[in-house]
């Protein structure tokens, strides 16, 4: 969709709600991705009976393959990890996984390749998942890594500064570029975030990373409405730039900060289990438990009295993208994001628990199949859900587009 001019503050609803459904109108991979409700709704309609009910524990509640990818710790350590927790709730791992398998296979289907590598990438999944809670696997290496991820890990660790510059900035590290991804903010939404910058905790968190100064002073360059995501467009998103001790333009002094606001997880949570009633704390308890070196670079806040997560985003930070995969590629991608799932899961469990929900994942294999058939089920299921409602959500683009134009010759 083009955007000649950035929306003011009353426009951008509708705006953004146009723009959500251009993105998931690209392919049933994309629609799949920008609809977490959709799976939400299937689970709704689902038997209870037919799934496994797996230990308490923090889950992603929106784990498809773009959100995941390198994420880097407040030390420059880079690791594959889980990257977004708006979903996250204490509930039932397995929701997880079938939504992993639900990702991986509209990605197979969106790279023309046969069903039975489908079937044959569900009992990879089901193989690298498991092996995080084999005796002490969680704490062994994982499976080698495919080309994708390795790709993904090489991009990661060679940017810098000046490559976030680049793609955010323009090349001018000392404004925010006002156009297609960043939007000016309304007087009132600015003069929120300047009273939010002005708290201690606000400026703990610019100079927790490198070797920034602890009394630096923090001041803020510039800030803007973010237009960024899929799903979540349409919700409260501010990008700060900061600089952290001096005016200058290096990757040790400037700061882009992510603000995002925290709503509601549609992701079903176990009863009677102690979760933050505050959806922004809500988000950062579960990337602290699932995505150790995203926790601890998150703070959480309020943004114009709206609950709100806040980040330092580095240039290593990168989600993956499977677009277009080989039979290999998609069976060794499947196994080793399913183990990555695994070991975020694992490591909120104890010895006995790990054991005993391993033994629940591999039950009630069939004779067909390596894999458990209540997974293989969920995603046959999913799929032909997801594309039911990615055609209708195609048609009802269509009408909509066909009326835009009309209005506008008008």
């Amino acid at each position: 969709m083009k955007q000649t001019q950035p929306p003011v503050r009353k426009q951008r609803e509708a705006v953004l709600t146009t723009l959500r459904n251009s993105k998931m109108a690209r392919s049933a991979h994309a629609y799949v991705r920008g609809n977490t409700l959709k799976f939400y709704e299937w689970l709704d309609e689902t038997d209870p009976a037919t799934l496994p009910v797996g230990p308490a524990v923090w889950i992603c509640g929106d784990c498809h393959v773009g959100n995941l990818g390198p994420v880097a710790d407040s030390d420059g350590k880079i690791e594959i990890q889980i990257r977004d927790f708006d979903q996250t709730v204490i509930g039932n791992p397995a929701h997880d996984l079938i939504r992993l398998g639900l990702s991986l296979a509209t990605a197979v289907r969106s790279s023309a390749l046969p069903g039975v590598t489908t079937a044959e990438m569900i009992e990879q999944m089901v193989a690298g998942y498991s092996e995080a809670f084999a005796g002490d696997a969680h704490a062994a290496s994982l499976p080698d890594q495919p080309i994708a991820v390795q790709m993904a890990m090489k991009d990661s660790q060679r940017r810098s500064w000046k490559h976030l510059a680049r793609e955010r900035m323009n090349g001018n590290p000392a404004r925010l570029p006002i156009g297609k991804a960043f939007w000016p903010l309304a007087a009132r939404e600015r003069a929120s975030v300047a009273r939010l910058f002005a708290q201690p905790a606000m400026q703990e968190l610019a100079r927790r990373l490198g070797s920034r100064d602890d009394d630096a002073i923090v001041t803020i360059l510039d800030a803007a409405y973010w237009r960024k995501g899929c799903s979540s467009l349409g919700l409260l998103r501010v990008a700060a730039l900061l600089d952290v001790g001096h005016a200058a333009t290096s990757g040790k002094d400037m700061c882009l900060i992510d603000i995002k606001e925290a709503v509601t997880a549609a992701a079903p949570r176990y009863a009677r289990q102690a979760m933050p009633r505050n959806n922004a704390r809500r988000v950062l308890a579960g990337a602290q438990q699932m995505s150790p070196h995203l926790g601890q670079r998150m703070v959480a806040t309020e943004l114009l009295e709206r609950p709100a997560f806040i980040r330092e985003l580095l240039p290593q930070d990168l989600k993956l993208e499977i677009e277009r995969v080989t039979c290999k590629e998609a069976m060794r991608v499947a196994r080793y994001l399913a183990r990555v799932v695994g070991d975020a899961h694992a490591r909120q469990m104890d010895s006995s628990t790990r054991q005993a929900w391993r033994k629940d994942l591999l039950a009630n294999r069939s004779k067909q199949l390596d894999a458990p058939s209540w997974l293989w089920a969920s995603v046959v299921e999913l799929v032909a859900f997801h594309e039911r409602g990615y055609l209708e959500h195609c048609r009802r683009y269509a009408l909509e587009a066909a009326v835009r134009a009309n209005q506008n010759d008008s």
